[in-house]
């Protein structure tokens, strides 16, 4: 019987959804040999944990569409996908708003030291308020600037405006001047970027230009007293590199969401207090991961219904 095959549990009503799949029964969790015969695989609802390769695709020989549950999509090898006439959709948009959310908050909480004293008043270690005690670095007048000003650090740079912050941006193609305006943003260079913001946010899709676009080279530009959040993918940035720019400078501080060998963290990052470490809750709202899940569901059966899926990857 085709099955559409769903990696994870899904939020919300996803899987009520999936189940209006013309003859098509739904099963989550399923592995090889979990009782799914894999040629009956018509659909995959994929997230970002899961590699979709070569290798999987051809263990799935009568696949249609890989139905991935997030935005980026450096988990799904889309050219073997197109070779093999798979469609490939993604979840943009519904979770904009949520992920620039949680950036500004991880940006607050480094900058301001909010998690380092958590920990010290849990610790018991709070002996009472001081003039220099904990001091931390200051938002509104800073300088952030946004790697990658698509739907996200648009969203992040609005937030900052709000906020007071002066917005420079770099991505490969300049952004459209309504845009610009709209941001107050300004155009630089990726290397005159880090090297003249207060705060650096990634928000880059991981490919092969942009694996470990944050390196020692790139910290060793930044300003002394500075703050990286990286909400992105985890890879963008040289996790060792990172956690010596924590400790010697020029760093004050960073936020992260996500992780280069994810879920492990480095360990020198683990030992720092100076670093915010999140368990890649970006888009983690009921609401958004409901969303993100129904769009997933809702390109499978438009697909399997003999429709052009709703938000395909090109």
């Amino acid at each position: 019987m085709p099955t559409v095959l769903v990696s994870k549990d899904l939020p919300g009503d996803a899987l009520d959804r999936l189940r209006r799949a013309p003859g098509a029964r739904v099963v989550v969790g399923a592995h090889p040999g979990g009782g799914v015969d894999l040629e009956d695989v018509v659909a995959l609802v994929a997230v970002l944990t899961d590699v979709v390769d070569g290798a999987r695709l051809a263990s799935l020989p009568n696949l249609r569409i890989v139905a991935n549950v997030a935005v980026g999509y450096d988990n799904v090898d889309l050219a073997a996908c197109r070779a093999r006439g798979v469609v490939v959709t993604n979840t943009p948009d519904v979770l904009t708003e949520s992920t620039a959310d949680f950036t500004m908050g991880l940006l607050l909480a480094a900058a301001r030291r909010i998690a380092e004293g958590d920990r010290v008043v849990r610790g018991g270690g709070f002996g009472g308020w001081a003039p220099s005690y904990m001091l931390g670095t200051a938002v509104s007048g800073a300088t952030l600037g946004v790697v990658g000003l698509g739907r996200i650090g648009a969203a992040t740079a609005r937030r900052a405006r709000a906020f007071g912050m002066n917005v420079l941006y770099t991505q490969r193609r300049r952004a459209p001047e309504a845009l610009e305006r709209e941001l107050a943003a300004t155009y630089t260079s990726v290397d005159a970027l880090f090297s003249e913001s207060d705060f650096v946010s990634l928000h880059c899709p991981l490919d092969e230009t942009t694996r470990h676009l944050v390196d020692a080279e790139r910290l060793a530009r930044m300003k002394p007293g500075s703050v990286l959040v990286n909400t992105a993918r985890g890879p963008c940035v040289d996790e060792a590199a990172l956690a010596q720019a924590l400790a010697t400078g020029p760093l004050a501080a960073a936020g992260l969401d996500v992780y280069e060998r994810e879920p492990a963290v480095h360990p020198a990052l683990l030992a720092r207090d100076n670093v915010v470490l999140a368990p890649h809750l970006g888009s983690a709202d009921r609401r958004t991961r409901e969303a993100m899940a129904r769009l997933a569901a809702d390109n499978v059966v438009a697909v399997l219904s003999g429709e052009p899926p709703l938000t395909p990857v090109p």
